[in-house]
């Protein structure tokens, strides 16, 4: 979705023309911070788009040395569509554990195997519309590969931190991630779209945190209304802040 131009002075303008400011100064900022798993699987692996979906697969509610440490497991025994069917879920399981739901995980990255070598010849689709017909692919998964694999500027790739950061900052007020990706397109620049996943969640996971963000740390604090951040005094008396993307409890290890 392309916004329609604006005139200078329009108040979607403005807000838009406070965006750039903030993501060059985040990208200084993450400079030497850990980065994102799937992030990092994409540049060891170069990019290749079979490995960013399946470690994309793995991340969801799951931390990111979990994710890295399962994924790497899994492609040493199959970095392939092919190589994947062969695998028994069982095994999947074993090898991806203990990342959450990692039972349905293991079916989903099996069945999207064999969707892939019977429906895409072993190659992994590069629209949107062809991969959330995957298994397991929904919208979030999908324009992550987009980006990551395919080097697509047209798309933004909204999770909890983005969507948490970009209504602290006041760049949207939406309720839903899946509300906060269109509402991102209209209020941001098609510049830096490709990276509003990284700067974001980097920063979400090191500063912008769910609770107890580290405002007197952050290098955007000035310029940031902290749209919904309470202090550390008014939170120890009141009602514990959200916590949507904390991770749950470990699963159950499989059995054999």
């Amino acid at each position: 979705m392309i916004p329609r131009r604006r005139r200078a002075g329009h108040p979607v303008v403005a807000r838009i023309a406070k965006v750039g400011p903030i993501m060059r100064a985040l990208a200084r900022a993450i400079d030497g911070l850990e980065l994102p798993a799937v992030e990092k699987i994409a540049e060891s692996r170069a990019e290749d788009p079979f490995e960013v979906l399946i470690a994309t697969l793995l991340s969801a509610r799951t931390q990111d040395a979990t994710t890295y440490a399962a994924s790497e497991r899994l492609f040493k025994v199959a970095d392939t569509p092919e190589a994947m069917t062969k695998l028994s879920v069982p095994r999947i399981e074993k090898l991806i554990y203990p990342v959450s739901f990692y039972r349905h995980k293991a079916r989903h990255v099996k069945a999207t195997c064999r969707i892939l070598v019977r429906r895409f010849g072993g190659r992994v689709p590069d629209t949107l519309d062809e991969l959330v017909t995957l298994p397991g692919v929904g919208r979030k998964t999908a324009t992550l590969v987009l980006i990551l694999a395919y080097q697509s500027r047209r798309h933004i790739c909204v999770d909890t931190h983005v969507h948490r950061i970009a209504n602290r900052l006041g760049w949207v007020r939406t309720n839903m991630p899946s509300e906060t990706e269109q509402a991102l397109y209209r209020a941001t620049h098609p510049r830096w779209w490709p990276s509003i996943n990284l700067y974001l969640v980097t920063w979400g996971q090191n500063v912008c945190r769910p609770v107890y963000p580290r405002c007197e740390e952050c290098v955007i604090s000035d310029a940031c209304p902290k749209i919904g951040v309470r202090s550390r005094r008014l939170a120890r008396h009141g009602k514990r802040a959200p916590t949507a993307d904390a991770p749950g409890a470990a699963p159950r290890r499989p059995k054999g």
